[in-house]
């Protein structure tokens, strides 16, 4: 039986981003110091963006004059702007019947998937200079220390050990290459025997590698090359043990003895504090336990520590996004711009578009001639919306940092942190008018410089608790009076987290232990048990 089919029309609403929106999403999630990585590829990616202190560097470089000042960048930009316009409009008269002729609906054409596309393939992010830029803090490059890494370090060391062959030098090239960044032996030994019989085509055994693991273990810096934490401290006992034998007095070489004791025995009870069973177990007192813990206390957790990791390639710095500045009472506001050079439409393809322009004198140009106008309008066009978009993010990134500031002021008066007020993504939205992923976008990931240091702006979010007198406090001055309470406590005997709230009912926060417990945990405080000290 046939079907039968029809072709019906219906309307829906639909809620589609526009190029441009989607441009300045991602721009707005960018900080500063990312945005001049992102300007470079986006100049490399569309040729008719270019940077506007690139020119002023070229006509220095050829002994040219009246390079472009600062006070005229603006009023030369609108002047090129309006004859770009100009010249556009006078291409897009003489050629819109040629080109609706020979384009027709070919895909050629510059329509909203192109652009789409474009923008997802070349993510737009770039910076434009504040007005305050030739007032800011000179531009000065951080001179980079390079370090050897913690493998290198020991390969030196390697290559001085007698080792029995190339076959254990690449066995043992092979272990250390296995260290991770901390200095442990992360990798199973037996799966290891199977890594160099698949890579090195190396037939080995388990003894052997504990043999030369065991070597290596006897490298600098003491520690090196453990499987957890006990051996690591047991080997760096050992090595003060015996490398430092003559200049150990008797209590400190039992002390030390004592500590190994420990590790090897009663790991698990000196790791969770159980400073009583220790006693118990080892027949002594609080008093003769207290040098011996010392000893362990004075050890290196982390042997490779010092070195640089295998994975860090630059150092990463703090680049703050706004500046906030105090004169006698009235808080300025600017933007870093220090990273976000001016922007603008290359020269070279105006003039490109116009001499396309002066050359047919109204004749019909030739499908090459319209091609590359195409191309041209389609780089032009982009590089306005990337410049639009960096302004646009400019106003939003000042107007949110604004409510901020006003909505903080009592913070960015004193600097003092029990004086942030409760404040949330959806206060900042409705005082701007913005969206709330919008203020979350601006917020992440981006820094302030006051004159009481450089904070995240995610920082001054938080939420609210309420007082006995029914006022309304940001959990952020709680946690910082529970951080103060904790730093005067008492170490040999800690306040519990009952205790802690008591204290803080009497001060006026009505809180739960509960909350005590996960404010604790949030700023990454042990239980009262694991603060204990001798």
């Amino acid at each position: 039986m046939a079907v039968a089919t029809r072709q019906t029309l219906t309307q829906t609403q639909q809620i589609k981003l526009s190029p441009q929106q989607i441009q300045l999403m991602k721009l707005l999630q960018i900080p500063t110091s990312e945005l001049d990585q992102r300007i470079q590829e986006e100049i490399e990616a569309n040729p008719a963006l270019e940077r506007e202190d690139d020119d002023l560097d070229s006509s220095l470089d050829h002994g040219e004059e009246g390079g472009l000042r600062p006070d005229d960048a603006e009023a030369e930009t609108e002047n090129s702007e309006s004859e770009l316009e100009a010249i556009e409009r006078e291409s897009s008269e003489e050629y819109a019947e040629e080109e609706a002729e020979s384009l027709g609906n070919d895909d050629s054409g510059i329509d909203d998937d192109f652009m789409r596309d474009f923008i997802e393939d070349d993510p737009g992010t770039y910076g434009l200079r504040g007005e305050d830029y030739g007032q800011s803090e000179e531009e000065k490059s951080v001179p980079i220390k390079f370090e050897k890494t913690i493998h290198e370090y020991l390969e030196e060391q390697l290559g001085l050990q007698n080792l029995d062959g190339e076959r254990e030098r690449i066995i043992a090239m092979q272990i250390i290459g296995s260290l991770d960044d901390d200095g442990y032996l992360r990798r199973d030994l037996d799966a290891m025997v199977n890594d160099l019989l698949f890579s090195q085509n190396i037939r080995t055994t388990r003894e052997e590698l504990e043999k030369l693991l065991h070597v290596i273990q006897q490298f600098d810096p003491p520690g090196i090359g453990a499987r957890d934490l006990r051996e690591c401290l047991l080997i760096q006992l050992r090595h003060k043990l015996q490398g430092e034998q003559s200049n150990l007095s008797p209590s400190e070489k039992q002390a030390i003895q004592s500590a190994i004791k420990i590790l090897e025995s009663y790991f698990e009870e000196f790791s969770k504090k159980h400073y009583s069973k220790l006693v118990r177990h080892l027949g002594i007192t609080e008093e003769e336990l207290k040098p011996i813990i010392g000893e362990v206390l004075k050890l290196n957790p982390k042997p490779a520590s010092s070195f640089s990791s295998r994975s860090e390639i630059v150092h990463n710095y703090i680049v703050p996004d706004f500046i906030v500045t105090n004169r006698d009472g009235d808080l300025e506001l600017s933007l870093n711009a220090r990273n976000a050079p001016e922007l603008r439409i290359s020269e070279y393809f105006r003039e490109m578009l116009r001499a396309h322009n002066h050359h047919h004198n109204g004749k019909r140009p030739s499908k090459q001639d319209r091609d590359a106008i195409l191309f041209i309008k389609q780089k032009i066009e982009s590089a306005r919306w990337f410049i639009d978009a960096i302004k646009q993010r400019q106003q939003t990134m000042m107007l949110t940092m604004n409510a901020i500031l006003q909505h903080q002021r009592d913070y960015f008066m004193t600097g003092d942190e029990k004086r942030i007020r409760p404040m949330i993504l959806k206060d900042i939205a409705d005082a701007t008018g913005l969206d709330i992923s919008t203020v979350s976008r601006v917020a992440n990931s981006k820094y302030v410089q006051t004159e009481f240091g450089t904070k995240r702006l995610k920082d001054f979010f938080s939420e609210s608790l309420q007082t006995q007198e029914g006022d309304e406090v940001s959990t952020l001055e709680v946690k910082k009076i529970l951080t103060e309470l904790i730093s005067q406590e008492n170490k040999q005997r800690p306040l519990s987290d009952e205790k802690l709230k008591e204290i803080l009912l009497h001060k006026g926060y009505n809180i739960a232990r509960r909350t005590v417990a996960k404010y604790r945990e949030q700023l990454g405080i042990p239980v009262a048990r694991l603060r204990k000290q001798l």
